[in-house]
């Protein structure tokens, strides 16, 4: 099978048990997106796949041959960070840092999914494009857990990059 991780091309013969996860980790040494419950629960494995947020651990390798998948190492280009990494710097949105990666990774699908105009539960109208408010982010990110509570920055930080990417646009 041949995947494109983040950017580059790999072809790889897998036994059909690996999860997309412990390719990740475990075959090719990208150890950003980190195994939590392994269950699809708590978010620290999001990674991108063909641009939208997928739980690396829950998806079997062998049903993505031919896709995109980008992971945290993949976000930065030209060794300028991502924005939302450049974000969650300057808004302090991480403590111990083992959510982060899928944090940002998830950030990053969301804020496309919200681009694109995806209604979510908190939004009041579905016809319209979603203002990116603290209630927004929030239920869009519900998937991805922060075990020490660093909730308030990632939202900070998530707003920060949204209104900065959206200056630049």
């Amino acid at each position: 099978m041949s995947l494109r991780i983040n950017g580059e091309l790999h072809t790889l013969e897998l036994d059909t048990r690996t999860s997309l996860l412990d390719l990740l980790r475990e075959r090719l040494g990208l150890t950003g997106a980190k195994k939590g419950c392994d269950h699809g629960q708590c978010g620290a494995c999001t990674v991108l796949v063909d641009g939208r947020r997928a739980n690396a651990c829950l998806l079997l390798a062998v049903t993505l041959d031919g896709v995109h998948v980008t992971t945290i190492e993949g976000l930065a280009s030209d060794g300028d960070l991502h924005p939302l990494q450049a974000a969650f710097v300057a808004q302090d949105g991480f403590q111990c840092g083992y959510c982060t990666p899928g944090q940002i990774c998830s950030a990053a699908g969301m804020l496309a999914e919200a681009e694109a105009g995806w209604p979510s539960h908190a939004t009041a109208d579905v016809t319209a494009t979603p203002a990116l408010n603290a209630d927004e982010i929030r239920e869009r990110m519900s998937g991805n857990i922060c075990r020490c509570g660093a909730y308030p920055n990632i939202v900070a930080a998530i707003r920060h990059a949204a209104s900065a990417t959206a200056k630049t646009a």
